[in-house]
């Protein structure tokens, strides 16, 4: 006996929708947003439990809670609806499309070991976001003020005094803050860096991907806690869409009649993209990567391989991708074997 529920989180109150197998409606009730007490009202569902929670902001925490639970929990991405709304519907609403197999966009929130890797790796993100915020504000703030600068030194502690003198008395100020907060977040994200490698070096997995080119300590780290595991993909081309790697080609009135009655393909322009539903996180690390390459990594088959591209008459940005998907592909090899990057390897594929 199967029983599908919905639950719609806010801040101090959860809804909580059941239907039966047959898609009748048998209950709803609304529970705090306590741990403990969702977990009792989920030990009163008699059958087999198949949970349903929209992403967002409690979408981590409920599945860490709640999986233990029940037999089944999925993590739908759900699009705005333009009827009717309100908690009790939105919860039916979750159940009904787990009953009938509808949810189009699964969350995948699996962390197995990499747990505490991942929010190392968010906090150091989210410091790495700040810094970047706070140094564009600083240039911003001269610029304003009519004086040019460019490249890092503005930031130099030996050259502060300096640039602080170009400004107008009024707003040296402000300029000494920013200065003193971009310190203080320096600081904080080397001890954050730290941390984050620290938990990495604890996995044998890290060892080995980050041999990979262009990857690095701090773009592996990244990327342990996202994918977690390679058998997520059935092959690469799914972990390229993952990615935003994968080329989309988008088109409308293909065919046309000809003079015979005979339906053929027309010569229509086609636009030509990347898949925008992926992990935001993973492309830049692979575009990063690809990067690193192009411009530091010129003993490597795969830079080999861009200039390649280029000499064919390939577009720059499309040969970038190329490598980001090389790089990709490789990472995905690697983490199945287990074994270390070998340039020969790739040598004789390319």
């Amino acid at each position: 006996m199967d029983r599908y529920i919905g639950l719609d989180a806010h801040s101090s109150s959860c809804t909580m929708a059941i239907v039966g197998h047959n898609g009748k409606r048998l209950q709803s009730q609304v529970i705090e947003t306590n741990a403990q007490a969702l977990i009792n009202f989920l030990l009163t569902i008699p059958g087999n439990r198949h949970l349903c929670i929209e992403e967002g902001t409690h979408a981590n925490w409920l599945y860490e809670v709640l999986s233990p639970h029940v037999g089944e929990i999925v993590v739908a991405r759900v699009r705005e609806s333009r009827g009717p709304k309100s908690d009790q519907i939105d919860a039916f609403d979750l159940a009904e499309k787990l009953r009938i197999g509808a949810i189009k966009t699964r969350i995948y929130k699996k962390r197995a070991t990499f747990g505490r890797l991942a929010e190392l790796s968010r906090a150091y993100t989210v410091l790495v976001n700040d810094t970047v915020r706070v140094k564009n504000r600083l240039k911003c703030l001269y610029r304003s003020r009519g004086v040019s600068v460019g490249g890092t030194g503005v930031y130099a502690p030996a050259t502060r005094e300096e640039w602080v003198r170009e400004l107008p008395v009024k707003v040296r100020f402000r300029a000494e803050l920013l200065y003193q907060q971009c310190d203080g977040l320096s600081k904080l994200r080397q001890v954050a860096e730290k941390e984050m490698l620290g938990e990495a070096r604890k996995h044998a997995i890290y060892h080995i991907l980050k041999t990979c080119p262009g990857m690095g300590r701090i773009r592996t780290a990244q990327m342990l806690p996202i994918v977690v595991t390679p058998y997520r993909f059935t092959n690469k081309r799914s972990f390229w869409a993952y990615s935003g790697l994968a080329v989309v080609m988008r088109s409308s009135s293909d065919w046309v009649r000809t003079q015979y009655g005979d339906w053929v393909r027309a010569p229509v322009q086609q636009t030509r993209g990347l898949n925008r539903t992926c992990n935001r996180t993973l492309k830049a690390i692979f575009k990063g990567a690809a990067t690193t390459v192009i411009g530091c990594a010129k003993a490597e088959p795969l830079y080999n391989h861009y200039m390649q591209l280029l000499e064919s008459g390939t577009k720059p940005n499309l040969a970038k991708l190329t490598i980001a998907r090389q790089i990709a592909s490789i990472i995905l090899s690697m983490w199945r074997s287990r074994e270390v990057y070998d340039p020969r390897k790739l040598k004789r594929n390319t």
